[in-house]
């Protein structure tokens, strides 16, 4: 994998993700933040069905999450994800949910790598940012 990866992905703020008055609920934007690493992990070349069938799987040990502004029902928002050093068994992830370049949501994740047990288990080095792969 090459360094400082990111990708942006747009979705349109759906109406079940909404509340009676048209703005986004909080709980959507995690689902969001999940298509934009999944589409990173894409764009690198593994699809996370084939990383999974490898008995390699990622799980949310933390997620901090800043809304600022509200998102509304039929917006266009751009999600940003960068992949941040990561070693070990951990992967970390910073994200931005942007309307038109106004920043609605700012977030941080860090996924750690388990084995089909569920035990903790090293991330795959071809998985991992080349500047983490190294420390």
């Amino acid at each position: 994998m090459s360094d400082h990866l990111s990708t942006t992905v747009t979705v349109r703020v759906r109406y079940p993700e909404c509340d009676p008055m048209g703005v986004a609920h909080h709980a959507t934007y995690p689902v969001w933040l999940e298509i934009a690493r999944t589409e990173l992990l894409r764009e690198q070349g593994e699809a996370y069905r084939a990383v999974e069938a490898a008995g390699v799987y990622f799980v949310v040990a933390r997620m901090n999450l800043r809304y600022r502004r509200p998102a509304r029902y039929d917006d266009l928002l751009q999600i940003t994800v960068h992949c941040g050093p990561s070693a070990g068994v951990k992967l970390e992830h910073h994200y931005t949910v942007e309307r038109d370049g106004e920043l609605l949501a700012t977030a941080q994740t860090t996924l750690a790598c388990v084995d089909g047990e569920g035990q903790l288990r090293p991330v795959p080095e071809a998985l991992l940012p080349s500047d983490s792969a190294s420390q």
